[in-house]
């Protein structure tokens, strides 16, 4: 056994089992985050709209599109247009939005499901991966938000398939990302919709001068995918691509992780070296180190229970080995939890972060019927679990405020008005996107303090993979460490790039370190806490940045 694993194991060993309680019996955290629903205020009116083939994805990607560190929003739309809007809200005030006029076609900008942002040529710009029903597009980012098509140019087809998964990595000697994306339903083959799935696809560059995907390699058999993610699952400096897989459509298929080794074919991970067979309505997937010890979890939405894998505590370092703690600590969000539906949830988005900025990781997943399924819930509240110090999870949705009646799908969790605290964006189905602002904790009195205290990293490194997908940010305050890693995929059809959050509870500096995605470690960077901080490869101190204040 791993001795990192050891300790980890005597704490989990310690945790009394967690069963699902009804709302009025729970011991309430008095650290709730007041999330204050304003899209429309902000100026955000986009609806997620279309008929079965949109029935999922239905996606938000957060990024900066003009380089003022802000995050912006795209937003699918499904048989609407997709939408651009432009942060320019004040620092720590009311969240304020711009739409962005985008010089795509018409019928570029329909049947969009998601996106991701992605710096993919390296140049300093976020480009955006835009999953759509239909060809797929790579759009390259220009200053001031605008951008242009570069499927040409960059040798990507984009295919014509209901794409409905995305994530990217950098392998070891390449210049430019590897690409993975995946697809739902396969339309045109016989007998659709049902064992009809269409073929996973991996993007390698072709060439180190140019942005060249013309050669993809098919990832079968492919079981009708709805999330993908490469992860280090071992920390061995070699991502695997993890892929949840809805088992609505296929038959004897099961969820998948494939070896995806430099200058190697795919191929996937077997019971023989441990991988253990789960068949689940597999919606979306997040990763997490939960307990500090150097492995991920993995939060898997499905219809019905959330999944909540860690690695067992005596599997070999080569042996994927998973087993499920979602039970033990109370993270199952098998029901709705308010509005007296008591039938089985749908789960889509899963997103760690710390909403509540105690050094805790919490849990958000957004909630939806497929549409009108009738042995699911109708009216199923979006879930936010709190991370509490016995490792459990605490659900305080209804609480916190994020319990609308609407039909969650893609979401994001970042800091949309650079105050420190966690704000949250969630799409909905066939009804206006939800928008929350981070007031603050709840307080007896009916107003709102702020959180505890936090810290946000951003990471650069020159040339190649400019944005550090891959590194792993290690930040400790006293003996407690707190893990994030910059990942491109995950989620469901929702990708963000930026500022890393961690919260950092009373703790008033942090020592930060960062292992670079080749697996060199930095120095150790002591920071003051709620600050923005940017720490560049090579540099021997990080540099603190601060946001425009109020009324500037």
């Amino acid at each position: 056994m791993r001795p990192a694993l050891i300790l980890a194991a005597a704490l989990a060993a310690s945790v009394a089992v967690v069963a699902p309680v009804a709302a009025g019996e729970r011991d309430v955290p008095n650290d709730i985050p007041d999330l204050h629903e304003e899209a429309a205020a902000a100026g955000i009116d986009q609806v997620y709209s279309g008929g079965w083939e949109f029935f999922v994805g239905g996606g938000v990607a957060a990024f900066d599109c003009n380089t003022d560190r802000m995050p912006d929003l795209f937003f699918a739309g499904g048989t609407n247009p997709a939408a651009l809007y432009r942060n320019v809200s004040e620092t720590g005030g009311a969240l304020k939005f711009e739409k962005v006029a985008l010089d795509l076609s018409d019928d570029d900008l329909h049947n969009v499901l998601g996106a991701y942002p992605l710096d993919v040529d390296n140049d300093g710009l976020m480009d955006l991966v835009v999953m759509r029903l239909g060809r797929n597009l790579i759009l390259k980012g220009e200053p001031d938000c605008r951008f242009t098509v570069e499927n040409g140019a960059w040798a990507f087809t984009g295919g014509r398939d209901w794409t409905t998964a995305f994530s990217a990595t950098w392998e070891k000697g390449q210049v430019f990302p590897t690409m993975a994306i995946g697809n739902y339903v396969d339309r045109m083959a016989p007998g659709s919709p049902w064992g009809t799935c269409a073929d996973n696809l991996l993007f390698r560059p072709a060439s180190k001068e140019k942005p060249d995907y013309s050669d993809p390699q098919h990832l079968m058999p492919s079981y009708c995918s709805l999330s993908l993610l490469f992860t280090d699952w071992n920390q061995s400096g070699v991502d695997s691509l993890r892929v949840t897989n809805d088992r609505q459509y296929y038959r004897g298929g099961e969820e998948q992780m494939w070896h995806v080794d430099p200058g190697k074919p795919p191929r996937l991970y077997t019971a023989s070296e441990g991988w253990r067979h789960l068949s689940i309505y597999g919606m979306g997937i997040a990763e997490a180190d939960l307990y500090g010890d150097g492995y991920p979890e993995y939060a898997l939405t499905s219809m019905g229970d959330t999944k909540l894998q860690r690695l067992d505590e005596e599997a070999d370092l080569d042996r994927p080995v998973y087993k499920d703690i979602a039970f033990d600590v109370g993270a199952t969000a098998q029901r709705p939890y308010t509005g007296g539906d008591a039938r089985p949830s749908t789960g889509w988005h899963s997103q760690f972060a710390d909403i509540n900025n105690d050094g805790l990781l919490d849990l958000f997943i957004s909630k939806g019927n497929v549409e009108a399924m009738p042995d699911f819930a109708a009216d199923d509240p979006d879930n936010l679990l709190l991370g509490q110090w016995d490792q459990s999870f605490k659900e305080v949705g209804d609480m916190a405020g994020v319990a609308l009646p609407r039909r969650g799908r893609g979401a994001a969790v970042i800091d949309l008005n650079m105050d420190g605290q966690l704000d949250l964006v969630v799409v909905n189905r066939e009804a206006p996107v939800s928008v929350f602002r981070n007031l603050g904790a709840r307080t007896e009195w009916g107003g709102e303090m702020p959180l505890g205290n936090w810290v946000e990293v951003e990471l650069a490194q020159s040339g190649i993979n400019r944005n550090a997908v891959g590194a792993r940010i290690s930040v400790k305050t006293g003996n407690h460490n707190m893990v994030r890693t910059v990942a491109v995929g995950g989620g469901h059809a929702s990708g963000q790039a930026g500022f890393i959050h961690v919260g950092l509870g009373t703790a008033e500096r942090a020592e930060i370190r960062v292992r670079w995605p080749d697996g060199e470690w930095s120095h150790s960077y002591r920071v003051f806490a709620n600050n923005f901080v940017r720490i560049e490869r090579g540099k021997p101190d990080a540099e603190y940045w601060l946001p425009e204040p109020a009324g500037h």
